[in-house]
């Protein structure tokens, strides 16, 4: 079984695949042209997020049986067109739940004690103290958008900070968990006092938190989002710092982001994340939530398992 890697990835998962018998060919800097030429060669295409997995994409690529998505988010693939012509599709969102799961964590700690400013202030030799008095996370009520992987992560986490009550809407319903009570949206909106977004994006999450949902929020909150970009509306997080509603917000993403995450910023710089870096209220992270060295081994160990498992030689 032949194999086209079109990102690099943890160095033992086309290792292993070889020590299985599996034939590996590395496309990475191969352009989408080239690509489309010589895929009609492979069984299976091994991805992170370059390029979009579509019809035209896979065209000629008629011998394709399994598309392999190094990660959880799958907003890229075209899952229908895949359903269609019986193509396997292979992801690994449990691979790095357990790091989104801490950077979050860490995110709402440097967002509540305001570590970046202090650290700065510090490394320009001024010893400020009272401008950096934070909040604590013990009896604040949490609220989660979006139940699966990271989520649960970051719910197990909090348990150790003695935490008021942990919440959590998801549009699907939920068997009784023991840390976490799914609420509906409204309640979720009534009570958090932190909010942390883990929702893949689809229709029902893009531009979800918008203008009208900061204003159901009853109390000032503190946003997190380590999910996708598309969750958060930019310009209505700026006006919800400004009119108080958001105490301060860390984004592991942005509403911009490229499909390839790196050329993010290739071209002309988004007036809205110019207001970003100007704010105070605002971490922001390049999108490295999950991207840990363990994390990175263990998603190459999960997509290799399954290929296995689904596509023996």
């Amino acid at each position: 079984m032949k194999i086209l890697h079109l990102d690099k990835n943890h160095n033992s998962l086309i290792r292993d695949l070889k020590k299985r018998g599996y034939i590996n060919v590395e496309a990475y800097k191969m352009s989408l042209e080239e690509i489309k030429s010589i895929i009609n060669e492979f069984d299976g295409v091994v991805i992170r997020s370059r390029f979009k997995i579509d019809p035209d994409f896979l065209k000629n690529g008629k011998k394709i049986k399994f598309i392999a998505r190094v990660g959880s988010g799958t907003e890229n693939i075209d899952i229908q067109y895949l359903k269609k012509r019986k193509i396997k599709l292979i992801s690994a969102p449990e691979g790095n739940s357990n790091a989104v799961g801490e950077h979050t964590v860490g995110l709402i700690l440097s967002l509540l004690n305001k570590l970046n400013l202090a650290n700065d202030s510090v490394k320009n030799k001024l010893w400020i103290r009272e401008k950096f008095r934070g909040y604590e996370i013990e009896n604040k009520i949490v609220g989660i958008i979006g139940y699966g992987n990271t989520g649960k992560s970051l719910a197990k986490k909090l348990t150790g900070f003695n935490v008021k009550e942990i919440i959590f809407y998801d549009i699907i319903k939920k068997t009784k968990d023991s840390i976490a009570r799914q609420v509906s949206i409204e309640e979720l909106q009534n009570k958090s006092n932190i909010l942390s977004i883990h929702t893949p994006q689809n229709k029902y999450s893009i531009g979800m938190i918008n203008k009208d949902f900061i204003e159901k929020m009853k109390n000032p909150f503190w946003l997190i989002n380590t999910a996708r970009g598309s969750a958060v509306k930019i310009k209505d997080l700026i006006d919800g710092l400004k009119n108080k509603k958001i105490l301060g917000a860390a984004l592991d993403v942005l509403e911009y982001e490229k499909k390839s995450f790196e050329d993010t910023f290739n071209g002309n710089i988004n007036e809205d994340f110019l207001d970003l870096i100007k704010n105070e209220k605002i971490i922001l992270t390049p999108h490295i939530a999950g991207w840990t060295h363990e994390s990175h081994s263990k998603l190459a160990k999960i997509i290799v398992e399954k290929i296995v498992k689904d596509f023996p030689v």
